[in-house]
């Protein structure tokens, strides 16, 4: 089998790999994400995942480079990312009481030997319930969820704020689509099963 390698430093992303049971390496991308409003989501998540995973080319020569990147959009069509801090944070999660958001998550295989690539993106929906400021709060308090888009762990405390969620697989809100990234792996002769 060939070398396989996340390129990313999320340990969601790495936990939900391990679920696959193939063997892979994780290096940190060398990419710097920007987001930018004028890009549609979709687009702009493949973008992102595509760019991280071709960043490792040349370290990883003769492997497949998996690369996934997550943003979401408010009711306004409105393209956010990760909180910058707990105000942030506390006013994402304000803001989706009640109204669907839209998470993206773009994910890319890049074969570093020939240079060709295959992406996709997944798309997963949240209506968080009615929630007090003091119980969000407490929340960011004790989860700290600065490191998610939305500013959420749904495998978490997160869970506990939902009132609705809906999408084709639950792992794409977490950060990595595995049932798109398995048929990704499928096209270059990485057999899951």
């Amino acid at each position: 089998m060939r070398k396989i390698v996340l390129a990313s430093t999320s340990p969601y992303r790495r936990n939900l790999l391990k679920q696959l049971e193939i063997p892979f390496v994780v290096s940190a991308p060398l990419y710097i994400e920007e987001i930018d409003q004028g890009i549609a989501p979709e687009l702009l998540v493949k973008h992102l995942a595509f760019g991280k995973a071709q960043s490792l080319a040349r370290h990883f020569t003769d492997s497949l480079i998996i690369g996934s990147d997550q943003v979401f959009v408010d009711p306004r069509r409105r393209i956010l990312g990760k909180p910058s801090g707990r105000q942030e944070a506390i006013q994402q999660l304000q803001a989706m009481i009640g109204q669907p958001h839209t998470f993206y998550t773009g994910v890319t295989v890049f074969d570093a030997e020939s240079g060709e690539s295959a992406s996709d993106y997944s798309e997963f929906s949240v209506t968080l319930r009615p929630l007090s400021v003091e119980q969000i709060e407490a929340y960011v308090d004790r989860e700290n969820p600065f490191d998610c888009a939305g500013a959420f762990r749904v495998e978490g405390l997160g869970i506990a704020l939902m009132e609705k969620m809906e999408g084709d697989d639950y792992n794409s809100l977490i950060g990595l689509p595995l049932i798109k990234l398995t048929a990704l792996l499928e096209r270059f002769g990485v057999e899951v099963l």
